[in-house]
């Protein structure tokens, strides 16, 4: 549990799968993050088990379920979570393709660059960081003082570019100009991994284009 503001809080839940793209299957843990207090939550990326993203919930209402993107290990428990929750499901539309590989229907509701989205008194701005996948979507909490890169931004540089839907210069670009620009003491919660600061990772930026991945 991490990052209070008032009665707000951050907790994470890891929980573990697999991630199929491109013909591939690697097994993966995922974080899971909700956002809130003891009242209402918002839930991002409930990946691999939506019964237990559902008991770490527990009686709180959750007001919205987003996803930083469509890869299959971010998605496939999504719309089991959402219903468990009773929550609409939130997804850049950049990213339909991803999700029309797992599903029928529609996600809810659309993210767009800018958003912002309320609960317990801290704001969420949906900052549209596209590379690793062309709708990758991150979440700024200045209460907080934390964001949420989903695959876009790691402890030790950006996310997978090597796959289809994904392109290096984009997600280094998307970094720069929507994540660096944050204040360096901003956490940076992830969607694999350990969290890290933008202050720890924004140096490392030029030694990451150099090597190019």
């Amino acid at each position: 549990m991490t990052g209070q503001a008032g009665g707000a809080r951050i907790e994470r839940l890891i929980t573990s799968g697999t991630f199929s793209l491109d013909g591939g299957t690697w097994d993966v843990d995922n974080n899971v993050w909700i956002v809130g207090d003891d009242e209402t939550v918002i839930v991002i990326d409930p990946a691999h088990d939506a019964q237990a993203v559902k008991d770490a919930v527990g009686d709180r209402k959750t007001h919205m379920v987003l996803l930083t993107h469509g890869h299959d290990d971010h998605i496939r428990a999504a719309r089991e979570a959402a219903n468990l929750l009773d929550a609409p499901l939130l997804l850049n539309p950049e990213d339909r393709m991803l999700w029309d590989a797992v599903y029928r229907d529609e996600p809810d509701a659309e993210i767009e660059g800018g958003d912002v989205y309320v609960v317990a008194g801290i704001t969420l701005k949906a900052l549209h960081t596209p590379g690793h996948s062309p709708g990758s979507t991150s979440f700024y909490s200045p209460e907080l003082g934390t964001v949420f890169t989903g695959d876009t931004l790691f402890a030790g540089g950006p996310g997978a570019t090597g796959r289809s839907y994904s392109d290096f210069p984009t997600i280094i670009h998307s970094i720069e100009r929507e994540l660096f620009t944050l204040p360096d003491d901003t956490v940076v919660n992830t969607g694999h991994g350990d969290s890290t600061t933008i202050g720890a990772e924004k140096p490392q930026l030029q030694e990451w284009i150099a090597r190019g991945h």
